[in-house]
C-alpha cells in the first residue's frame, strides 16, 4: 500500500482524508525530553495535518512575527537559486534581505 499524499496546509482550515489520518496520525503520542515522539516516527505528515486543520492564518497568529520572518529568511536564503556566484541569484538574495529588513522593522513596531 502506498502512502497517501502529505496534507497541504492552506490559508483557511481544511480537512484531511481518512487515508491521511490513518497514515500520519500516531496511534499514541509520547513526550520525550519535551518533544512529541513515537518510536522515531517521522512526524512531518502529522504536523502538516495539524496545520491543514488549523489553517495557516490561525497558525501565524500564534507565533511572534519576528520568529516567522527569521524562519522565512533562513529557509529561503538556503535555496540554491540564490547563489552568490550567480548575478540574478545574488540580486534576488539582496532583494530578499532588504524586504525582510523592512518587514522586521514593522514586526518590531507591532510588538512594542
Amino acid at each position: 500500500m502506498t502512502q497517501p499524499s502529505l496534507p497541504q496546509p492552506q490559508l483557511e482550515p481544511t480537512g484531511i482524508t481518512l487515508e491521511q489520518y490513518m497514515a500520519y496520525t500516531p496511534e499514541k503520542l509520547e513526550l520525550w525530553n519535551g518533544f512529541y515522539d513515537y518510536g522515531g516516527q517521522d512526524f512531518t505528515g502529522f504536523h502538516l495535518a495539524v496545520l491543514t486543520n488549523m489553517g495557516l492564518r490561525a497558525a501565524v497568529r500564534e507565533v511572534p512575527l519576528v520568529l516567522l520572518l527569521e524562519a522565512i529568511q533562513e529557509v529561503v536564503s538556503q535555496n540554491p537559486k540564490l547563489d552568490l556566484n550567480n548575478e540574478i541569484g545574488s540580486a534576488m538574495l539582496d532583494r530578499l534581505n532588504r524586504g525582510l529588513e523592512e518587514l522586521n522593522a514593522v514586526a518590531d513596531y507591532l510588538s512594542e
